[in-house]
């Protein structure tokens, strides 16, 4: 088998008991199957899900709290306590444990952006495996992911992994909840993910997690988009990770595992850059842009909202008001206000660049509607 990245989401449910008590014998089966997994030459990051799962009882409260600052003092105690098992299980091992804490804020700037790549890169360079969490602590509801599992769907299409491994208590997708109906059947290979998949996809399944199996879902079909086959499902032993790998995993495929990955700077564009404003286009516009693969040129400009400088991000839309795309603009929302509507040959003066083009087609990214 050739050398392999893939990032491992580990939730909640996977490293604690019913009451959120971090579970050694949990933790050491994790971490046993990352070494083999290291032992064979592949790359493994960890997005590991817990932190105020392993908190709150220590802070006397009975339940996983629900009011933010509770979270958010649970989390402060219960990351510690988090590292604290993986390190403790990995370094007789002779592995390096690396904690990264993020927020979605950490991405909103494409330099920083950047340099947490160049910090991966050098971590997996030295053989380490980075753990990354959620900096709950410090994050605010419009600036976190949810949950971990669309966290590691970002990671991985961000760090270009060959597969996301998301460990859950569920052995995969059933047709129906295989909780209540013993009849229920598996999926074990499906290639993407349906409407109706989401439809049938339920909420939290553990009294410690924050993700469902509709959670994961939509983030295998993330993962998709950015070019990463994914798994969901479940195993024990250190040789769990290996045989999900190999095609023997216990859980459901999702995907080919021969997608080409989005670029980065794509990637930045579509999930991470806060757009400064918009740009309406005309339908000629949005024809050449859209399935022609051109650039956006002034000509095509209708209308701008907002106020933004040369190479802030702005979303693109029609003229009914739909999303088409994003990107890096070349003119100033100013400038393109004097210039929209004019052939290109008279618009390049008040361009950063001197060039014509509104948007370049390769600071541009084409965006699917959510679900």
């Amino acid at each position: 088998m050739k050398k392999q990245r893939i990032v491992v989401k580990i939730g909640s449910s996977s490293l604690t008991d019913d009451m959120g008590n971090i579970v050694d014998e949990k933790v050491a089966d994790h971490t046993s199957a990352i070494a083999a997994v290291k032992e064979q030459g592949h790359e493994v990051i960890v997005v590991s899900s817990g932190a105020v799962a392993a908190g709150f009882k220590s802070l006397g409260y009975a339940t996983r709290p629900k009011l933010m600052a509770a979270r958010q003092a649970s989390a402060a105690v219960g990351q510690s306590l988090l590292i604290q098992r993986y390190i403790s299980h990995l370094s007789p091992k002779g592995i390096t444990a690396a904690q990264v804490l993020l927020t979605k804020s950490d991405f909103y700037s494409k330099g920083r952006f950047q340099n947490f790549y160049t910090a991966m890169m050098e971590l997996l360079h030295h053989d380490a495996v980075p753990i990354i969490n959620e900096n709950d602590l410090i994050s605010i509801e419009e600036l976190t992911y949810g949950d971990n599992d669309m966290l590691s769907a970002l990671v991985s299409g961000f760090l270009q992994a060959d597969a996301l491994v998301i460990l859950t208590d569920i052995n995969g997708l059933y047709d129906s909840n295989p909780k209540t109906n013993p009849d229920a059947k598996r999926f074990n290979f499906v290639p993407s993910i349906t409407e109706e998949m989401l439809s049938m996809a339920g909420g939290s399944g553990s009294a410690v997690g924050t993700g469902g199996m509709k959670s994961k879902l939509l983030a295998a079909e993330k993962a998709q988009s950015l070019g990463v086959s994914v798994f969901i499902g479940t195993g024990k032993g250190e040789c769990k990770l290996l045989d999900i790998l190999e095609g023997k995993g216990d859980g459901t495929y999702i995907g080919s595992p021969m997608q080409p990955h989005m670029q980065r700077k794509k990637q930045w564009l579509a999930h991470h850059a806060k757009p400064a404003g918009s740009i309406t286009v005309d339908s000629g516009a949005e024809k050449a842009v859209i399935k022609g693969g051109k650039s956006l040129l002034p000509a095509g400009v209708k209308s701008i909202d907002g106020l933004f400088d040369a190479l802030d991000v702005v979303d693109v839309v029609n003229e009914k008001g739909e999303l088409l795309g994003r990107g890096q603009v070349f003119y100033s929302s100013v400038d393109l206000e004097k210039i929209k509507g004019l052939p290109s040959l008279e618009t390049k003066a008040y361009s950063i660049n001197e060039r014509a083009e509104v948007i370049h087609r390769d600071n541009w990214v084409t965006l699917k509607f959510d679900h």
